[in-house]
């Protein structure tokens, strides 16, 4: 149930599987979460500023059900994005959305 979806600027890479990779053992690592369950997104080649400028950026959305702790998470996750993307760390935000179980299908159910 953990996703993670990372907007960026920058066009698709060679690195991108070893980026959504890295991103999916981290974030069931920092949930407790089996990697069964985590989801990865990168959408690629989205026109975005930052600061009023294009310098490659990228906007990271994390949701789970429980589990999240944003002051762990933010520099594990700009960590991988920097290595991956080449992207600066200033030029990234992270939004966490804690979801209740009742709101999260998965396999014809809910997981509350």
């Amino acid at each position: 149930m953990p996703l993670i979806t990372v907007h960026t600027s920058i066009c698709q890479s060679e690195n991108s599987d070893l980026l959504l990779k890295s991103l999916s053992r981290e974030i069931a690592s920092l949930t407790c979460k089996p990697e069964s369950y985590v989801m990865t997104i990168l959408k690629t080649d989205i026109a975005m500023t930052f600061a009023g400028s294009k310098d490659p950026s990228a906007f990271v959305e994390i949701k789970s059900i429980g589990a999240l702790s944003p002051k762990e998470f933010t520099p594990r996750i700009t960590e991988i994005l920097v290595k991956y993307l080449g992207l600066k760390a200033n030029r990234i935000y992270v939004n966490f959305s804690d979801v209740e179980s009742c709101n999260w299908g998965f396999n014809g159910n809910t997981f509350g």
